[in-house]
């Protein structure tokens, strides 16, 4: 669990698109780390908030999460200077298992400065 982050450092939680930051990683984003609500994808505070869910709470499907997932990419890549922390995304309140949600982010084209979760390498 990241309970302090340096300067350099970003959380990645899992959001909603509606950037309700309610529960799990994404309240502690909010209440921590200065992520805004009404923001459920990108940078906000100190956190970058990867969507597993959409605007009414519902899954989303493979595909928007691999988008979302070079989104991410895309902006680790445009902030060398950053370490963005990945948690656990969707496998908690959005119930995705860990194996799916490891896929999501296993790519060759993943930036060096994405730090996996424990267990994820």
């Amino acid at each position: 669990m990241i309970s302090h982050l340096e300067p350099h450092q970003i959380f990645v939680f899992g959001s909603n698109l509606a950037g309700h930051h309610a529960g799990g990683a994404a309240r502690q984003a909010k209440e921590q780390f200065r992520a805004e609500e009404g923001i459920g994808e990108g940078m906000t505070g100190q956190c970058y908030a990867f969507p597993t869910l959409g605007k009414k709470m519902e899954q989303r499907n493979d595909e928007q999460l691999f988008i979302s997932s070079r989104k991410l990419f895309k902006c680790a890549r445009e902030n060398p200077d950053k370490e963005f922390l990945l948690t656990k995304v969707g496998c908690g309140i959005a119930g995705y298992s860990e194996e799916f949600m490891m896929s999501v982010f296993r790519s060759k084209k993943r930036p060096e400065n994405i730090i996996m979760p424990e267990g994820w390498k």
